[in-house]
C-alpha cells in the first residue's frame, strides 16, 4: 500500500513545546511516520519570515530556504548596525528556523514554505499568518492517483471536504492528531483510525 503523510504544521504543532508539553524530535518523527505506515514520502507545509528577500509567486512553489539562509546572514551583516537589540534578536530566532528547515530536508522531509505575511489589524496591531490549509489541500489532489493512504498529520476540520473525496475514491485516511485539540468533524470521520499525536511521546520526544 502506497502511503503519502501530509503535515499542517500550523495546525499539529501550534503553539509548540509549550502546547504539546514536550519537544518533538523530527528525525524520530520521519523515521515512526516511515515504520509505523510505511511512508513513501512525507511532506511539510510552513511558513517561515522571509524578510524583504525576492521570492516569485508565480515560478515557486516553496521558499528556497537555502537562498533563504544565504540572504538572512548578508542581511544581518549589513544592516547589524542598524538594527536595535530586539530586532537582531527577532531576526536571530528567524534564522534558526530557517535551519531548522534544512535540517528537515536533511531528514528527507519534503517541504511547502509560504512566506509569512503580515496583517494589520483593527486595534492596530499586526498579525503575521501564513495559512497552508489550500496547500495542502491542493496537493492531496493533485498526488491522489500516487497513493493508497493518505497519513493527515492535522486536526482542522476545513480538509474535511477533501477528505471524505478521497475515501470515495477508496482512498484508506489515517488522521494522526492532538485529541484535545482535533475538530470533531474530524474525529467522527476518523473512527478508529484516529491517533492522538499526544500518546506518542515516549516515541517522539527529542532527549
Amino acid at each position: 500500500m502506497k502511503t503519502f503523510a501530509f503535515i499542517d504544521a500550523s495546525n499539529l504543532f501550534y503553539g509548540g513545546e509549550k502546547s504539546l508539553g514536550w519537544k518533538i524530535d523530527y528525525k524520530k518523527l520521519f523515521t515512526y511516520l516511515g515504520n509505523k505506515y510505511q511512508a513513501d514520502k512525507i511532506v511539510y507545509f510552513g511558513g517561515v519570515e522571509i524578510y524583504k528577500f525576492k521570492y516569485n509567486y508565480q515560478t515557486n512553489e516553496t521558499v528556497p530556504i537555502k537562498e533563504l539562509e544565504e540572504y538572512l546572514l548578508d542581511f544581518l551583516k549589513s544592516k547589524e548596525k542598524y538594527l536595535n537589540e530586539a530586532e537582531l534578536i527577532l531576526i536571530g530566532r528567524h534564522l534558526q528556523r530557517v535551519r531548522f528547515y534544512i535540517r528537515l530536508e536533511s531528514f528527507g522531509y519534503k517541504l511547502f514554505l509560504k512566506p509569512v505575511k503580515l496583517y494589520d489589524q483593527e486595534d492596530g496591531s499586526t498579525k503575521r499568518k501564513a495559512n497552508c490549509d489550500v496547500d495542502m489541500a491542493f496537493h492531496l489532489m493533485k498526488e491522489k492517483d500516487n497513493f493508497d493512504r493518505a497519513l493527515i498529520l492535522s486536526g482542522d476540520g476545513d480538509f474535511l471536504p477533501v477528505l471524505k473525496y478521497l475515501r470515495e475514491k477508496d482512498k484508506d485516511i489515517v488522521i494522526l492528531a492532538r485529541g484535545p485539540r482535533a475538530a470533531k468533524e474530524i474525529k467522527q470521520f476518523a473512527g478508529a483510525d484516529f491517533r492522538d499525536f499526544v500518546r506518542l511521546e515516549k516515541s517522539l520526544k527529542f532527549e
